[in-house]
């Protein structure tokens, strides 16, 4: 009997690991279409996220759900490379600025881009505002993302937008915010881009912005 795509996405919430991989792999043999396979994978995080916002999960679920997720693109990325043009939502450069080390968001909120099909490329923590920007050239980013956690190191978000503009560079990458102490009023304040309140939400937003100024380019 052929696989329920909606079973995939279910053992992703469930943090089934085990069940992904099992599933994945015989849609494959199915021949099932690789794009509606990773989209039920997707689903599951999208789904997830969903159930954190609401407090029905905690961060060890969505972590789990992640790690399953991963797993899963593990096995279908090479079938994707292979018999379809696959080509990345965007490019996002994330980090967190000097002076903070907290990464568990940011840990997060990459996990979910990465899973959502963006490529991340995560410079760590407690990275100056340069570090951003030339890892940002270097791999020629759609986004950079910006996490502080501190009260004391949000400047460091706006010091990244300042230094953009000086460099010339500000309309060549969509700035994201977040963190603990960061508002919608203060993404607005530095001349941020977006700003989400919680991780659940970050790729739907990063996909419409890209989308945004893909149209305009």
């Amino acid at each position: 009997m052929a696989i329920s795509l909606i079973s995939i996405t279910d053992s992703v919430i469930d943090g089934d690991k085990k069940r992904v991989e099992d599933l994945v792999q015989r849609a494959i043999d199915e021949n099932i279409n690789r794009r509606e396979i990773l989209n039920a994978l997707i689903k599951g995080i999208h789904d997830i996220g969903e159930k954190w916002t609401r407090l029905e999960v905690f961060i060890p679920d969505v972590m789990i759900a992640t790690d399953v997720m991963k797993a899963g693109m593990g096995l279908l990325a090479p079938h994707l490379k292979k018999g379809e043009d696959w080509v990345p939502l965007g490019r996002v450069v994330l980090g967190t600025v000097k002076g903070d080390i907290h990464d568990i968001g940011k840990n997060i909120v990459g996990s979910m881009l990465s899973s959502s099909g963006f490529d991340v490329y995560d410079i760590g923590v407690d990275k100056p505002a340069i570090t951003f920007i030339e890892k940002a050239k270097e791999v020629n980013a759609d986004i950079i993302a910006i996490s502080a956690l501190l009260t004391t190191t949000m400047k460091g978000q706006q010091d990244i937008v300042e230094l953009l503009t000086s460099m010339g560079s500000r309309n060549c990458f969509i700035v994201m915010v977040g963190g603990g102490p960061v508002t919608q009023e203060w993404a607005n304040s530095i001349g941020a881009d977006g700003y989400a309140e919680t991780a659940a939400y970050v790729p739907q937003l990063a996909n419409e912005l890209i989308r945004r100024k893909r149209s305009i380019e």
